[in-house]
């Protein structure tokens, strides 16, 4: 089974792109780290508790006000939901102290949605599926990009679109929110060098700064690219022969490790010339 996976950052189209392979003709299932991030935060989940213990005490907002429709000890007896705008704020932004509550509540959530993660992998290929989406934005930064056969990075060129986009789907935010929330990530231009870096049929980069009708038309192409590195007879073959499956894993991440060393060695001789 291939592991393709998807990044990008925030407000640059990664959900639509993800929207259009889970629908035909691609109907390819969708491992979204996003969903399972807010699924292992719900009340009454350990994400939750140790959410609520350690920002409720500064964070007087964290959890979204009692109301008629809301009771003070949420819809099913376990708490109100969060106030994820509340939250926001406490933790995006550039400063020391915005880094450092943005880990505190990263320790929290990653290792519970890494657990949904290889459980929902496990099934997927279970099932035969010639391959599996996993939509994750921190994908490099997570260290997924090393199990990934095939990286798509979703991007614009443009900074102004991704602000735009942003504000416009969230209309809560002011400006300087949003550009807290985008300057939290990793840059998409650099994630985009990164992905082209992996080399041809292994890094595929789409750029999103026009019509969906043209995001759609990279997106034909580059799943053509990749089932031509990939055919689904290579999947079925791994299901039904484990060992082989079990070496062709192993092979894809040493030869992931190889390539981040590269980068890394790259980065370096990048910033010797600053």
């Amino acid at each position: 089974m291939l592991l393709i996976g998807l990044t990008g950052s925030i407000a640059t189209g990664k959900s639509t792109v993800s929207s259009i392979l889970t629908a035909p003709p691609y109907s390819l299932p969708i491992i979204d780290a996003d969903v399972l991030a807010r699924k292992v935060v719900e009340p009454g989940t350990p994400g939750y508790a140790a959410i609520v213990k350690y920002f409720g005490p500064t964070t007087p907002e964290l959890l979204v006000p009692a109301s008629d429709s809301m009771p003070e000890h949420g819809s099913n007896g376990k708490g109100r939901p969060l106030n994820r705008p509340a939250l926001g704020r406490r933790v995006f932004g550039d400063s020391e102290e915005r880094k450092k509550e943005r880990g505190v509540l990263n320790s929290i959530i990653h290792p519970a949605v890494r657990k949904e993660i290889y459980t929902s992998l496990l099934w997927c290929y279970l099932k035969g599926h010639w391959a599996v989406v996993l939509d994750v934005p921190l994908l490099f930064e997570s260290g997924f990009d090393l199990m990934s056969g095939v990286v798509v990075t979703v991007a614009v060129r443009d900074p102004e679109v991704q602000m735009r986009r942003l504000m416009d789907r969230d209309a809560h935010l002011t400006r300087e929110d949003a550009q807290n929330r985008v300057l939290s990530q990793t840059d998409v231009r650099l994630k985009a060098r990164r992905c082209e870096a992996r080399g041809k049929g292994r890094g595929v980069v789409v750029w999103n700064d026009g019509s969906r009708e043209q995001l759609k038309a990279q997106i034909e192409k580059a799943i053509a690219e990749i089932k031509a590195g990939s055919p689904s007879w290579w999947s079925w073959l791994c299901l039904l022969v484990p060992p082989l499956g079990i070496a062709s894993g192993a092979w894809t991440y040493w030869h992931n490790v190889a390539i981040n060393r590269r980068w890394k060695e790259l980065e370096l001789r990048e910033k010797a010339k600053l």
